[in-house]
């Protein structure tokens, strides 16, 4: 079964995208938490953490390669921002392609849950 997400790499459903390349996009979160939002995913469907393989490390490190390049995007890296990847239903996740919020643009309070 296919994913929001998957439907927006496919390009079937519109996002706001703020960075694309050849492995991962970055689109702007619909139910945003932070003045600023954005949720950054692989272009290849993997379901959660618990499904990272070996393999997948090259994909993986590319991305949190690009999260400070977002994060300047967005205005809110000289700040601060923060990064989270919910895994499972405890975890918090409801989409089930691994993503990445990058959130910032406001202090963010601790603990999150």
């Amino acid at each position: 079964m296919s994913t929001v997400f998957k439907k927006i790499i496919d390009k079937e459903i519109p996002a706001k995208i703020l960075y694309e390349d050849e492995h991962c996009l970055a689109f702007h979160d619909l139910d945003a938490q932070a003045p600023s939002h954005v949720l950054l995913i692989p272009k290849k469907e993997i379901k959660s953490f618990n499904e990272v393989k070996a393999e997948d490390k090259e994909l993986l490190g590319h991305m949190m390669t690009k999260v400070p390049e977002i994060a300047r995007l967005l205005g809110i890296a000289q700040d601060g921002f923060r990064v989270v990847c919910n895994t499972g239903s405890n975890g918090g996740q409801s989409v089930f392609h691994i993503h990445f919020h990058i959130l910032g643009g406001r202090a963010l309070a601790w603990p999150p849950g």
